[in-house]
């Protein structure tokens, strides 16, 4: 399976961006879906994670109320709405998927098995 993000750019604080994480390729059982994000200088931290049947939304105390992720009903495309965008929101967004993981673990890179490449979101006061 691959994953392509894309949907990142330039915003103004207070603005939205809504990034995409396409899915293709053999066929993939997914127990969950997230985003993580590395700001420069930075490790890469949880935004956001999605049980991949449906239900379970998690996020980060720093994006509650102001991201939402989502997935179509198809299930090839995962989404990232970001509104009320924040300076420190500037980050490389990475979308990926965990075939074997435990939810309870969906906060941890570790539980990931699959990456996409990545989408700069840039957001400017």
């Amino acid at each position: 399976v691959q994953l392509q993000a894309s949907g990142g750019g330039l915003a103004q604080a207070g603005g939205s961006l809504r990034l995409s994480c396409a899915i293709s390729g053999r066929s993939y059982n997914s127990r969950f879906m997230g985003w993580f994000r590395q700001a420069p200088g930075r490790e890469r931290e949880f935004v956001a994670t999605i049980k991949w049947s449906g239900g379970n939304l998690y996020y980060a105390d720093s994006v509650k109320g102001r991201f939402t992720i989502s997935r179509d009903n198809a299930k090839t495309t995962l989404y990232l709405q970001m509104n009320s965008l924040k300076t420190e929101d500037t980050a490389v967004y990475y979308c990926a998927s965990s075939a074997r993981g435990i939810l309870s673990s969906a906060s941890s890179s570790g539980a990931y098995d699959t990456w996409g490449q990545g989408t700069l979101v840039t957001v400017s006061s």
